[in-house]
Protein backbone atom coordinates (compact mmCIF):
# COMPACT_ATOMS: atom_id res chain seq x y z
CA UNK A 1 0.00 0.00 0.00
CA UNK A 2 2.54 2.25 0.78
CA UNK A 3 4.32 2.33 -2.55
CA UNK A 4 0.94 3.02 -4.68
CA UNK A 5 0.21 5.85 -1.84
CA UNK A 6 4.20 6.60 -3.07
CA UNK A 7 3.10 6.29 -6.62
CA UNK A 8 0.25 8.46 -6.48
CA UNK A 9 2.01 11.24 -4.56
CA UNK A 10 4.65 11.21 -6.97
CA UNK A 11 1.94 11.16 -10.27
CA UNK A 12 0.10 13.67 -9.05
CA UNK A 13 3.68 16.07 -8.93
CA UNK A 14 4.02 14.72 -12.38
CA UNK A 15 1.16 16.45 -13.16
CA UNK A 16 1.93 19.88 -11.86
CA UNK A 17 5.16 19.74 -13.75
CA UNK A 18 2.62 19.30 -16.93
CA UNK A 19 0.60 21.64 -16.40
CA UNK A 20 3.58 23.90 -15.63
CA UNK A 21 5.10 22.81 -18.79
CA UNK A 22 2.04 22.99 -20.88
CA UNK A 23 1.73 27.18 -20.35
CA UNK A 24 5.53 27.37 -22.01
CA UNK A 25 4.77 25.73 -24.91
CA UNK A 26 4.58 27.71 -28.33
CA UNK A 27 3.81 26.83 -31.77
CA UNK A 28 7.39 25.38 -32.37
CA UNK A 29 8.35 21.50 -32.31
CA UNK A 30 11.82 23.40 -30.23
CA UNK A 31 9.63 24.79 -27.38
CA UNK A 32 8.70 21.19 -26.77
CA UNK A 33 11.74 19.57 -26.67
CA UNK A 34 13.67 22.39 -24.68
CA UNK A 35 10.87 22.51 -22.14
CA UNK A 36 12.86 20.86 -19.07
CA UNK A 37 8.98 20.97 -16.71
CA UNK A 38 7.36 18.81 -19.64
CA UNK A 39 10.48 16.39 -19.30
CA UNK A 40 10.03 16.60 -15.49
CA UNK A 41 6.66 15.79 -15.79
CA UNK A 42 7.15 12.49 -17.86
CA UNK A 43 10.21 11.80 -15.64
CA UNK A 44 8.04 11.85 -12.91
CA UNK A 45 5.16 9.68 -14.66
CA UNK A 46 7.87 6.95 -15.00
CA UNK A 47 8.78 7.08 -11.70
CA UNK A 48 5.56 6.83 -10.58
CA UNK A 49 4.58 3.88 -12.90
CA UNK A 50 7.51 2.23 -11.89
CA UNK A 51 6.35 2.20 -8.45
CA UNK A 52 2.82 1.37 -9.28
CA UNK A 53 3.73 -1.83 -10.91
CA UNK A 54 6.05 -2.74 -7.93
CA UNK A 55 3.00 -1.98 -5.42
CA UNK A 56 0.46 -4.04 -7.65
CA UNK A 57 2.87 -7.43 -7.42
CA UNK A 58 1.80 -8.11 -4.16
CA UNK A 59 -1.55 -6.76 -3.20
CA UNK A 60 -5.36 -6.92 -4.63
CA UNK A 61 -5.47 -5.18 -7.87
CA UNK A 62 -9.53 -4.10 -7.04
CA UNK A 63 -7.82 -2.59 -3.33
CA UNK A 64 -4.64 -0.98 -4.29
CA UNK A 65 -6.10 1.14 -7.40
CA UNK A 66 -8.68 2.70 -6.21
CA UNK A 67 -5.70 4.18 -3.76
CA UNK A 68 -4.17 5.77 -7.45
CA UNK A 69 -7.55 7.82 -6.91
CA UNK A 70 -5.59 9.71 -3.70
CA UNK A 71 -3.53 11.71 -6.13
CA UNK A 72 -6.47 13.69 -6.68
CA UNK A 73 -5.87 14.97 -3.51
CA UNK A 74 -2.39 15.63 -4.05
CA UNK A 75 -3.42 17.42 -7.28
CA UNK A 76 -5.58 19.48 -5.31
CA UNK A 77 -2.67 20.58 -2.93
CA UNK A 78 -0.58 21.47 -5.43
CA UNK A 79 -3.02 23.20 -7.69
CA UNK A 80 -3.53 25.26 -4.61
CA UNK A 81 -0.01 26.16 -3.88
CA UNK A 82 1.29 26.24 -7.05
CA UNK A 83 -1.47 28.18 -9.55
CA UNK A 84 -3.60 29.39 -6.76
CA UNK A 85 -6.66 27.76 -7.80
CA UNK A 86 -9.57 28.09 -5.65
CA UNK A 87 -10.40 25.73 -3.04
CA UNK A 88 -14.73 25.31 -3.76
CA UNK A 89 -16.98 22.77 -1.55
CA UNK A 90 -17.18 21.21 -4.97
CA UNK A 91 -13.71 20.11 -5.02
CA UNK A 92 -14.17 19.42 -1.23
CA UNK A 93 -16.80 17.25 -1.89
CA UNK A 94 -15.40 14.85 -4.82
CA UNK A 95 -12.70 14.18 -2.37
CA UNK A 96 -14.89 13.44 0.35
CA UNK A 97 -15.99 11.01 -2.15
CA UNK A 98 -12.76 9.47 -3.01
CA UNK A 99 -12.21 9.09 0.64
CA UNK A 100 -15.45 7.49 1.23
CA UNK A 101 -15.15 4.63 -1.42
CA UNK A 102 -11.33 4.09 -0.34
CA UNK A 103 -12.76 3.55 3.67
CA UNK A 104 -15.59 0.89 2.02
CA UNK A 105 -13.24 -0.93 -0.27
CA UNK A 106 -10.85 -1.40 3.02
CA UNK A 107 -13.58 -2.26 5.17
CA UNK A 108 -15.11 -4.56 2.63
CA UNK A 109 -11.35 -6.50 1.99
CA UNK A 110 -11.37 -7.25 5.87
Amino acid sequence: MALMLLASFIGSFGMVCLKSGAGRLHRNFASLLLNYRLAAGVALFLVSSYFFVLGMRRGELTVLYPMMSLGYLWTLIWSRIFFGEPLTRYKFLGIGLILTGIAILFAGNR
